[in-house]
């Protein structure tokens, strides 16, 4: 039998939270490991209830939901993210998709929506909502998807022709993060090779500072 997927959800309205989790708790192949109530908790207790997906709003107290995302994904590069707000501007959807979230969900959608979204983070690919993706500029939802600002950090060092114990000394971070964040990098690019990443450094004005597009 398959391990149910673990889901932690993170809002700072207890009414909004306990509702999400008495509808995930209905769905066999999910167990809710927690409800918390701000980006503090989350970065405190990630570790510990080991969610496969942490379902996050973006107003929080104290840290909020981006914040969260960045530092989550620094330490375990592999966490996926799933955004539920009530925010659908561009910027918001675009800054958390930027940040390394895996997926973007308005409030008001169905409930079965979050099931869904939940399924297509563990088959490893992104979700939007039909709202948050009609949001987007056009070409942003199903164009490449964006680096997060330490995979262009990474992207840089390693086009500098540094190696991943390089790149993890100077950042501080384990070799195995850095490798991660390498593997993230070549998937989002489509880009096969350390030659490949460096050459399109190079086209995109990454060595020189001038990059964009991220």
């Amino acid at each position: 039998m398959t391990e149910a997927i673990r889901v932690l959800i993170v809002d700072d309205h207890p009414m909004v939270a306990e509702g999400i989790r008495a509808i995930l708790e209905t769905y066999e192949d999910i167990v809710v490991v927690g409800t918390l109530g701000n980006g503090q908790e989350v970065i405190d207790r990630a570790a510990e209830l080991a969610p496969d997906v942490i379902l996050l709003d973006l107003n929080m107290p104290q840290v909020n939901g981006l914040s969260a995302t960045e530092i989550l994904l620094e330490r375990d590069p592999d966490t996926r993210i799933l955004i539920l707000s009530m925010h659908d501007s561009p910027e918001y959807i675009s800054t958390a998709l930027r940040h390394g979230a895996m997926g973007y969900l308005l409030k008001d959608v169905p409930v079965e929506e979050i099931k869904t979204a939940i399924d297509r983070l563990m088959a490893g690919t992104r979700y939007l909502c039909t709202g948050a993706s009609a949001s987007l500029e056009p070409g942003t939802a199903d164009g490449r998807e964006p680096l997060t600002h330490r995979e262009q950090t990474i992207l840089l060092e390693l086009a500098q022709g540094k190696s991943n114990r390089d790149v993890a000394a100077e950042l501080e971070i384990s070799v195995r993060t850095v490798e991660t964040h390498r593997k993230n990098i070549k998937r989002k690019l489509g880009i096969a090779t350390t030659a490949g990443l460096t050459r399109y450094a190079m086209e995109h004005g990454v060595l020189q500072g001038t990059g964009k597009g991220f």
